[in-house]
């Protein structure tokens, strides 16, 4: 322990003279700009004066970070859940949930590590407010919720008029909810470490909102295969939303949870996710 103490201390000392030392053999030149003019010294010669523009002097590059930034294509990859608010057993519920016996929340839960929420942004802004360290941030993009239910729920949706779930005659050994939204966040973003890039801190919280593009009821059982249901089968058309976002260094960590219903009868859901955000920053 001692050896490799006493090592580290003589390579830091070497490092520090050797770094005082001027080995590159280059000459070093003294410049003074006086108004358009430019006075150059060079050790052993006369002082040379030349006019600005004859002479060319690298400018330095700005250390300043840009008011407006854009990130393109920000993938998120997660898990997505549901808060069940549903009063089982009511008049409004009973008419969107049908079937004998009458639905509990047990007939509505989801299997959570099949339950994948995927959101493809197809750009972020990060507009500068205070110094880099307060900033608006905004965007566009697609959220898309898959909601699998477990194996012994076998409800089944339905397109009419009015739309409903009813219990189905067969066991699936496949069967979710989709749910895709064209979304626009809009959050307040605080960086501790502005001029640090994506290696510092940052936290992001705002709200969202969504619409409900498509939507799809997609099984698989021995009996009838693959099926897919369509169309108006009683979702919510719009989605407002709670967004926040955590930055660790490169990690980038995302989280939504609906303001709003899934639904709009019967039921009372709320949709949440959360998982790991592809950015720059």
């Amino acid at each position: 322990m001692k050896r490799i103490l006493t090592l580290c201390i003589t390579l830091c000392v070497l490092s520090t003279a050797f770094a005082q030392i001027d080995t590159t053999g280059k000459e070093k030149t003294d410049t003074i700009r006086v108004g358009g003019m430019i006075i150059i010294k060079r050790p052993g010669e006369k002082r040379e004066i030349k006019r600005e523009k004859d002479v060319s002097i690298p400018e330095r590059k700005s250390s300043k970070n840009s008011n407006v930034s854009t990130n393109w294509w920000i993938v998120d990859l997660g898990f997505n859940n549901i808060k069940d608010n549903t009063e089982y057993g009511s008049a409004a519920t009973n008419s969107y949930l049908v079937g004998t016996p009458p639905f509990t929340k047990d007939d509505m839960k989801l299997r959570a590590g099949k339950s994948v929420n995927v959101n493809v942004w197809i750009f972020m802004q990060k507009l500068n407010i205070i110094k880099h360290v307060v900033n608006l941030k905004y965007g566009l993009g697609v959220e898309l919720f898959n909601f699998r239910y477990k194996k012994n729920n076998n409800i089944s949706y339905k397109e009419a008029n009015p739309p409903y779930i009813f219990r189905d005659t067969v066991q699936f050994s496949k069967n979710k909810l989709a749910a895709d939204y064209v979304t626009i966040p809009l959050m307040l973003n605080f960086n501790t470490t502005p001029r640090a890039g994506n290696k510092g801190f940052s936290f992001s919280a705002g709200v969202s909102a969504g619409y409900l593009y498509s939507n799809r009821n997609k099984q698989e059982s021995n009996e009838r295969g693959k099926e897919k249901e369509k169309g108006d089968i009683g979702l919510n058309r719009f989605k407002l939303a709670y967004v926040g976002e955590l930055g660790l260094g490169p990690i980038r960590l995302y989280g939504t949870y609906a303001i709003t219903n899934l639904y709009d009868r019967g039921i009372d859901q709320q949709p949440y996710a959360v998982g790991i955000r592809f950015s720059n920053w």
